[in-house]
Order: structure tokens, then C-alpha cells, then sequence
């Protein structure tokens, strides 16, 4: 019997079902991502002094948009566990309160286009990367729109620049590595590789 990497392609016509596995698993990435999210607040005012380049760091607010659909690889499984860590990170406080789950809804979404576009056959490097630099986007979108309104060209070319290498680049990279370390421990048997 033969495997495929976690970053491959699936075959022809995948379940879309979702299982109450799936549907676990997904609360479970979204919780975990959540509390993630929140202890991320504190790094991020950390990084405040290093100006646009900040934003290397903001892939950490993607990773269930990439997770989730790596290894459930069903249709909503980004915009899912989005949309629960940031459910979660509100409730605990987030700084960024209730427009965090504007936030997480619009990340998962510009994911869900890309891995939508592959019909959730393909979970490639570079499907991951597109669909992180979608996420990416999004939040550009979004955060500029109620956080940078005001701030001069040059540094919202900047920010851009560096939320689009974190999500092209970091998100992907990370999330394959989170996927591949958690498959080797076998709680993700049962589920497409």
C-alpha cells in the first residue's frame, strides 16, 4: 500500500461529507488556534517596535485557514476553524474584541476560495501558498480598512509586503510541518493523506 504526502493532490472526487470527526477535529483546531490566537496578542505588542515588518508575524492569525483544510479537506473546513479560534480569542479578551470574528470570518474565507478553486482536490505547496497569500489579502483588506485608515502609502506597501511573505511563504511552511508532526503521533489516522 502506497501513501501520498500531506501536501499532494486528492483523489479525482473527494467526500465532501463531513463526519462528526470532521467536525471535532475542526472545533478542535479552531479552540486550540484560539487560544493561540490570544497569547499572539502579547507577542504581537511585543513586535510593536519593529514597525511594518510586524506583520512577518501575522500568518499565526491563518494557521487554522491552512491546517483545518490540510487535514480535513472539506468544503467550510477553513472558514469552520476560523471562525471558531476567533470566537474563542474574542471570549478570552482579545484587544481586538468583537471584530475579531469579522477578522476570522474574511481569513477563512480567502482561503476557501483557493482550496474552492481546486474543487478540494489539491493540497500542494503552492495551493497552500495561494491560499495563504488569499487569507493574507483578506486581512490586508480588512485590517486597513478599520485598523490603517490613515497611514501613509509606503507603510501599508510595507505591511503588505510582509503579511503577504508570511502567508505566501511562513503559513504554509509552518502549517505542513504542524500537519506532518501530528500524523506521526497517529491522531489523524482515518483521515486523507
Amino acid at each position: 500500500m502506497t501513501t501520498t504526502s500531506a501536501a499532494t493532490t486528492s483523489p479525482a472526487t473527494p467526500d465532501r461529507r463531513w463526519r462528526t470527526r470532521d467536525i471535532v477535529v475542526a472545533a478542535v483546531i479552531g479552540v486550540a488556534f484560539g487560544v493561540v490566537f490570544f497569547l499572539a496578542g502579547g507577542i504581537w505588542n511585543a513586535l510593536n517596535g519593529l514597525g511594518p515588518l510586524q506583520n512577518v508575524f501575522y500568518g499565526v492569525w491563518l494557521l487554522p485557514a491552512i491546517v483545518a483544510p490540510l487535514i480535513i479537506r472539506k468544503p467550510g473546513a477553513a472558514i469552520f476553524a476560523e471562525v471558531v479560534a476567533a470566537s474563542l480569542s474574542a471570549l478570552l479578551g482579545s484587544a481586538w474584541g468583537v471584530d475579531t470574528l469579522v477578522s476570522g470570518l474574511l481569513q477563512g474565507a480567502g482561503a476557501e476560495i483557493v482550496f474552492a478553486a481546486t474543487a478540494y482536490r489539491s493540497y500542494s505547496f503552492l495551493t497552500l501558498a495561494l491560499a495563504g497569500l488569499a487569507a493574507s489579502a483578506a486581512a490586508f483588506i480588512h485590517d486597513t480598512i478599520v485598523w490603517y485608515a490613515g497611514y501613509a502609502t509606503d507603510v501599508l506597501v510595507l505591511i503588505a509586503v510582509w503579511m503577504a511573505i508570511s502567508g505566501a511563504f511562513l503559513l504554509p511552511a509552518v502549517s505542513l510541518a504542524l500537519v506532518r508532526a501530528l500524523r506521526s503521533t497517529g491522531v489523524l489516522d482515518g483521515f486523507p493523506t
